[in-house]
C-alpha cells in the first residue's frame, strides 16, 4: 500500500516543529466547509483567501468579502503562478475589527510580481470578512 499524500497548505503556516500544516488542518476546513466552519479570526480568514486565490475558489473569495465592498463577479488571472505568502503583522482594532498585513508573490507570464497590503476585516455575526486593503 502507498503513503497517503498530505498536501501542505498553500498558505504556508506551519506547526510548532516548523513543519508545514496540511491543507485540510490549516486552510482547507474554512475554504471545504464555509458555512459551518468560518475562519476564527481576520489573519486565518486571510490566509485562506490567499489559499483560495491559489487554488481558484472565487465562491469563497466572495463569500468572505464584505457586502458594502463585495465585487458582483471576480476574473482571476489564469496564467499566475502564486509563490508565497508571509504575514507581516496581525492585530486587533476592536473586538470586531482587525487589521493584517502581508505580502503575497506571484509570477504572470514571467514576471514577477510583489502584492503588499494591509488589508481590514469586520466581524458580523460570528463571521470575519474581508473588507478592503491599502496596498504598498
Amino acid at each position: 500500500m502507498g503513503a497517503t499524500v498530505v498536501r501542505p497548505c498553500p498558505c504556508g503556516r506551519q506547526s510548532a516543529g516548523k513543519r508545514p500544516l496540511a491543507y485540510a488542518d490549516c486552510c482547507g476546513r474554512y475554504i471545504e466547509y464555509a458555512d459551518t466552519v468560518p475562519a476564527p479570526d481576520a489573519e486565518a480568514l486571510m490566509r485562506s483567501r490567499y489559499s483560495a486565490f491559489v487554488l481558484g475558489r472565487v465562491d469563497y473569495l466572495l463569500a468572505t468579502w464584505h457586502s458594502s465592498q463585495r465585487p458582483s463577479t471576480l476574473e482571476l488571472e489564469p496564467q499566475a503562478r502564486w509563490l508565497g505568502l508571509e504575514v507581516r503583522g496581525h492585530h486587533g482594532v476592536d473586538a470586531n475589527h482587525a487589521e493584517v498585513e502581508f505580502v503575497a508573490r506571484y509570477r504572470v507570464a514571467g514576471r514577477a510580481v510583489r502584492l503588499h497590503e494591509r488589508s481590514r476585516f469586520v466581524r458580523e455575526a460570528g463571521r470575519w470578512y474581508y473588507v478592503d486593503g491599502d496596498q504598498y
